[in-house]
């Protein structure tokens, strides 16, 4: 059987953790998170630096990914049905709910968003296409998990870290909590994940009736939480553009 390449393998790892964490990460960051001499994840840096696939900021001297990667991997979502169908409907619900919409599907251990919008603001606002989100705290995530059989499996099998104070961790009250969201058909993140951050998101279904990712609202918890509760016109508005997206995939009504 024939050998994986290491620097290739190495490669794909610096990508992995550029993509997964900070929007930028030092040199000693990476090569102390992936187990590699600073000589060697500097190498690797330059070389993917060289094919646009990385960038690093002049003044901190920080990297992160660069625009080839980004193309490249726009050429495989324009052709990916789930994404072109969810584009005018996505685009919609960030114009009526004034909050950044995001698309994600189940990828590997996570949550791999393949479309955002935008909030609709004048804001200074980072892409996020390709970045990837917990299955048991974000609200796209607990959807997932919720409905998909093999994101349930991944979720329950493996440990779920304590991101905040209110990230739900023991096992019997996920579940408890993925319960509630079949039976209310959409699920919500305050403040689990990120301090300050709240989601609600809904299942996508394809003509088959099986779940094949999720849309989220996200913003300031101050906004879609106000007194304690989600704004109403939220859910409505997630659960909308889920039930759309569905019926262009041939879903039907629900």
């Amino acid at each position: 059987m024939a050998k994986n390449i290491q620097s290739l393998e190495r490669a794909a790892a610096v990508l992995r953790l550029l993509a997964g964490g900070e929007r930028r990460l030092g040199l000693s960051d990476i090569a102390a998170t992936i187990g590699l001499a600073k000589g060697t994840a500097h190498g690797i840096l330059r070389t993917l630096q060289a094919e646009g696939f990385v960038e690093q900021d002049p003044a901190s001297g920080r990297y992160q990914l660069g625009a080839e990667l980004l193309r490249l991997g726009n050429s495989y979502l324009d052709v990916h049905e789930l994404r072109a169908r969810a584009l005018v409907w996505t685009d919609d619900l960030a114009r009526s709910s004034g909050e950044s919409v995001y698309l994600g599907v189940l990828h590997q251990k996570g949550v791999l968003v393949i479309h955002h919008v935008f909030r609709p603001d004048d804001s200074r606002q980072v892409l996020e296409v390709g970045a990837m989100q917990p299955l048991h705290s974000t609200a796209l995530g607990k959807v997932i998990s919720a409905y998909d059989p093999v994101a349930h499996t991944e979720v329950v099998d493996n440990e779920r870290e304590a991101f905040t104070a209110r990230t739900v961790t023991e096992p019997r009250e996920f579940e408890e909590t993925l319960g509630l969201t079949r039976a209310r058909g959409w699920a919500a993140d305050i403040e689990e994940t990120w301090e300050g951050v709240a989601s609600v998101a809904a299942p996508i279904f394809d003509r088959r009736r099986m779940p094949v990712g999720a849309v989220a609202v996200t913003g300031a918890v101050e906004r879609l939480h106000p007194s304690g509760e989600l704004r109403a016109t939220l859910v409505a508005g997630v659960r909308d553009c889920a039930r759309a997206v569905s019926r262009d995939l041939g879903a039907g009504r629900f």
